[in-house]
């Protein structure tokens, strides 16, 4: 999920890049063009792929925050899960212990 969420910030800030640096304005008949990395789009499409840009990174610094929130509870949860282990094993090790002293007594 955190990969995911990389790649669709690196998606957003490429294109956020594209506009700032490889943009061309164009007047043609009372109406201006922009042209980004040889692609003309109308203001309303300038407009479009900053909100697309803009999506693109809270969506996926969204995915970073939930898969680092959900790798924290795993990792925390597999610690719980290995603490209880060793208590079971160093318990189960009493035990035998306790029926090996047994045995050997009677």
């Amino acid at each position: 999920m955190v990969i995911f969420g990389l790649v669709l910030v690196a998606l957003g800030a490429a294109i956020v890049a594209l506009g700032l640096f490889t943009s061309e304005v164009k007047f043609e008949d009372n109406e201006a063009t922009v042209e980004i990395a040889n692609v003309n789009l109308s203001t309303e499409g300038l407009f479009l792929a900053g909100v697309i840009a803009g999506a693109l990174i809270l969506v996926g610094l969204w995915a970073i925050k939930l898969g680092a929130k959900m790798g924290w509870r795993h990792r925390k949860e597999q610690r719980r899960l290995n603490e209880l282990s060793e208590k079971l094993d160093r318990a189960d090790l009493e035990r035998r212990r306790q029926d090996d002293d047994d045995s050997t007594t009677t």
